[in-house]
């Protein structure tokens, strides 16, 4: 599958498709080098996209993450204990498999990460399906087939592992784990989730430029989003435009919703090829949102235009006021000049060449 096969599925589990099924998943990562105050060890807990559960190596706790895990019945009493207890376990043995594997991968030094996602899905029709991956530094590294009972490896080096769990009865655990403790959990979550983990809230999007030194500086806002799972990105000329926009990141409200925000530079005669695309569970399809330019761009605009042609028919009015001043009218005549030439000039005449 590759890193970038890999990413994929790893974005789709938590995002997924509006409304196909309801999904729990589990994602581990383990780090030899995760930089300094960093936790070595994280697993989180996602349904349907959103994350219910925490826990890291800094805080050695399982700590809910929503609300309503938090409410009475959800969970029964030794539910954060007993899983504390369980990831904790797992925080060792990943010490140990990071060790491994740097041997096999013949790695005296730098960093090294192991990612693990497992968990299952009900779909529309009632049936189930489980997964569990294993990758070391962004490559796929062995998976389980819970049908055939049996793990692929996908590098030389996840060969003695496939060999080792499937000789030591780890099929018949992960396989029960999967269509049985999983899909158990899951409904029970959905269930007392429902309200929260089932309801969508379109964004409110609002697009908006500043202009400064030539450049023209779009930004787009997307509020009161949920789930959180969102793109938002500009568009030029039916182009997704991706390397040039800057984001805001996914942040939460205090309701509970979600905001982002992307900008894109431009130039200021560009403005009108450009547009926001927004992709969110809550619409039914994407939305193209453009910038409208205020009005205070426009009165500038009209207002320097009008003063223009004031001026313009102000000086014709004064040339035809001049040409016809010189002529005798209701027997005014104009003075001769001093020197008894052409009538004098406010500027005086240039001399002739």
């Amino acid at each position: 599958m590759g890193l970038c096969g890999m990413l994929g599925l790893l974005l789709y589990a938590v995002c997924g498709a509006a409304g196909e099924h309801h999904k729990l998943r589990f994602f581990t990562t383990a780090m030899t080098d995760p930089g300094p105050g960093l936790p070595w060890f994280v697993s989180v807990g996602y349904v349907d996209g959103e994350i219910f559960a925490h826990y890291d190596s800094t805080t050695r706790r399982v700590v809910p993450r929503t609300e309503w895990i938090k409410a009475p019945g959800a969970v029964d009493p030794e539910y954060w204990e007993r899983n504390t207890q369980i990831v904790q376990r797992n925080e060792q043995i990943d010490r140990e498999n990071l060790v491994t594997a740097a041997r096999r991968y013949n790695q005296s030094g730098g960093s090294l990460t192991r990612q693990q996602m497992y968990g299952c899905d009900i779909l529309e029709d009632g049936t189930t399906r489980g997964y569990d991956q294993v990758a070391y530094n962004g490559r796929d590294f062995i998976a389980f087939d819970k049908d055939t009972m049996t793990f692929t490896a996908a590098v030389p080096e996840a060969v003695p592992t496939k060999r080792a769990w499937e000789e030591g009865g780890v099929p018949e655990r992960r396989k029960h784990y999967l269509e049985e403790t999983c899909v158990q959990w899951l409904r029970r979550y959905v269930e007392h989730g429902k309200e929260e983990v089932g309801r969508t809230e379109q964004p409110e999007v609002r697009v908006w430029g500043k202009e400064g030194d030539g450049i023209l500086t779009l930004s787009c806002r997307a509020h009161g989003f949920y789930p959180r799972p969102i793109a938002v990105s500009w568009v030029k000329d039916g182009a997704v435009l991706g390397q040039d926009t800057h984001s805001g990141g996914i942040v939460p409200n205090s309701d509970g919703t979600y905001h982002t925000w992307v900008t894109i530079d431009a130039l200021p005669g560009d403005a009108d090829k450009y547009q926001c695309r927004v992709e969110h569970a809550s619409l039914p399809q994407p939305g193209l949102y453009s910038w409208e330019r205020p009005q205070s761009y426009v009165l500038p605009i009209v207002v320097g235009v009008v003063v223009a042609l004031v001026a313009i028919m102000a000086g014709i009015g004064f040339i035809i006021y001049r040409r016809h001043a010189g002529k005798n009218e209701k027997g005014y005549n104009m003075a001769p000049s001093q020197d008894g030439g052409s009538s004098s000039s406010c500027t005086g005449s240039n001399p002739s060449i």
